[in-house]
């Protein structure tokens, strides 16, 4: 045996029958480790990854997937390998206000505790190499994995779940900030109100849901610049045939209905004031509440959105369906809603039809756990090719903890939507941790896996209908000033607002 060391990494080589995660096959060369640190590294290696997580979620990750015969790596085993990144870059995606740096130490703590003298093995603490590893990341494979994930909990959705026998898919866009680099800007760059230096790289993000499960099935970001609508269109080929879209009425056209219609699925959205006028407001009731059938006429123009052959393709007409309703909660202005779906089929009842609109509210929910509770509504990186993989990881960790959440909700018999997501990462956070100390006992494991599930099974969020929160804030936040040009050009300045003409070194004085 020996030890190789370079300021980045750290490489035990051993013989070639001597495995390196059950799944990864042998090292390329060397003896078997005698060392106390070989023998540290030999104990971590056949505990699959250091990462606690992997006890929670490595039933819902099959092996194969994180391979690195699957995506066809040809590399030496080193500590930071394929499945070593996946399970950190997990970690910390999971934990809040993760960093490089914490990641790189809970791997050296983790060896520390499999040594047997207690002493951690030589390990750089530096951040490099485990950046440059997880730069690596194969898009592809996360790709796979977050599928996986999906299908599995598509495939256990009780039959008494679905909507009228449908599979229902949530639609709505987002934004997402990141940090102000070069290349991000380069990329997603800024709005040009901001002043340059000033702002940061942003992008819109449109997403797909499932109404049961709450999984997210499918994502298209762009730039800023791209209008969600456009987004939605190239994730028309992950909806499967006999599904229902539900969104607001941002995504609402014609040439979404005629298009989601050729290809089998169903729509349901709000019909905007604008398009009711124009389009089919001559073939509407005056009445306050109405359930209608009207032959929806294509468009004189396209769209700037649109091609010509875009345009061509789509139908001269399309029946559709046409629901009004009211919507009245105490202490609040009576709001009229106006929906247009392609459900004819008059045995679907208008009232369903209004309450399904109704949960299209949870996607807001959903890009609030996804965005608040995992951090995502501001990202990391710095660069766009591992903002792209920080996104994928961001998918991966949302749809586990979903996955988690199905599970014991089928499990203990309880109602999933009631079920709380930030309940559920705060139990598996403290639960991976317990088991962290119990590797060698797999009974007590398999007890305390039974109990997290019946924990997040109990925790379940109170029935409020109606219940209206608005976005804001009580806490004022600091008096500080607003950043009105970069940071270098702006001087020496007071920390606070309140007496900037007094102050020595105001530049209004």
């Amino acid at each position: 045996m020996f030890t190789l060391h370079d300021r980045n990494y750290t490489f035990l080589c051993v013989s070639n029958t001597t495995p390196f995660f059950k799944c990864f096959g042998p090292l390329l060369f060397g003896r078997p480790p005698a060392s106390e640190a070989a023998a540290a590294f030999d104990k971590f290696s056949q505990a699959s990854s250091f990462s606690h997580l992997r006890k929670v979620f490595g039933s819902y990750i099959p092996n194969k997937l994180l391979s690195q015969n699957a995506v066809r790596i040809k590399a030496r085993r080193r500590i930071f390998s394929l499945d070593v990144i996946f399970w950190t870059f997990l970690h910390q995606i999971q934990t809040p206000d993760g960093s490089c740096r914490e990641a790189v130490r809970s791997l050296s703590a983790f060896l520390t505790r499999k040594s047997a003298s207690g002493k951690s093995p030589s390990i750089s603490q530096a951040t490099s190499a485990y950046c440059q590893a997880r730069n690596k990341l194969p898009l592809d494979m996360l790709d796979q994995i977050n599928t996986h994930l999906v299908d599995r909990m598509q495939k256990h959705i009780p039959e008494g779940n679905l909507w009228h026998g449908r599979q229902v898919r949530l639609v709505d866009g987002t934004g997402i900030s990141m940090p102000d680099t070069a290349l991000n800007q380069a990329k997603w760059p800024q709005s040009k109100l901001q002043t340059p230096g000033c702002g940061f790289p942003s992008m819109n993000m449109v997403g797909i849901f499932c109404l049961v499960t709450g999984a997210l099935i499918k994502a298209a970001y762009e730039d800023r610049h791209i209008h969600e609508s456009k987004l939605f269109q190239s994730l028309w080929p992950h909806l499967e045939k006999g599904a229902l879209v539900v969104a607001n009425r941002g995504f609402c056209s014609f040439g979404s209905f005629a298009s989601l219609k050729a290809q089998g699925v169903d729509s349901l959205m709000r019909l905007p004031e604008k398009k009711i006028r124009k389009a089919i407001g001559e073939h509407l009731p005056k009445a306050a509440h109405f359930d209608v059938l009207v032959n929806w006429k294509r468009p004189a123009q396209r769209t700037p959105k649109m091609t010509e052959e875009e345009f061509a393709a789509l139908p001269e007409s399309l029946d559709v369906r046409v629901v009004r309703y009211s919507v009245a909660h105490k202490g609040f202005r009576t709001q009229s809603v106006t929906l247009v779906t392609t459900l004819t089929d008059a045995a679907i009842p208008a009232e369903d039809l209004a309450a399904l609109y109704g949960r299209r509210w949870g996607i807001e929910l959903h890009f609030r756990e996804i965005k608040a509770h995992l951090k995502m509504d501001v990202l990391r990186c710095r660069s766009p090719h591992m903002i792209e993989r920080e996104l994928r990881m961001h998918f991966i960790a949302y749809n586990l903890v979903r996955s988690v959440m199905q599970k014991s909700a089928l499990t203990h018999d309880v109602n999933l939507q009631r079920v709380s997501f930030k309940g559920c990462l705060d139990t598996l956070r403290q639960f991976a941790h317990a088991m962290s100390g119990v590797e060698k006992k797999p009974k007590t494991i398999d007890a305390m896996l039974d109990d997290m599930l019946l924990t997040i099974a109990r925790d379940l969020t109170p029935l409020r209908p109606g219940r209206s929160e608005p976005h804001v804030k009580k806490r004022r936040p600091k008096n500080y000033r607003l950043m009105t040009k970069p940071r270098k050009e702006m001087g020496p300045l007071p920390h606070r607002k309140v007496g900037v003409e007094n102050h020595p070194k105001s530049p209004l004085t």
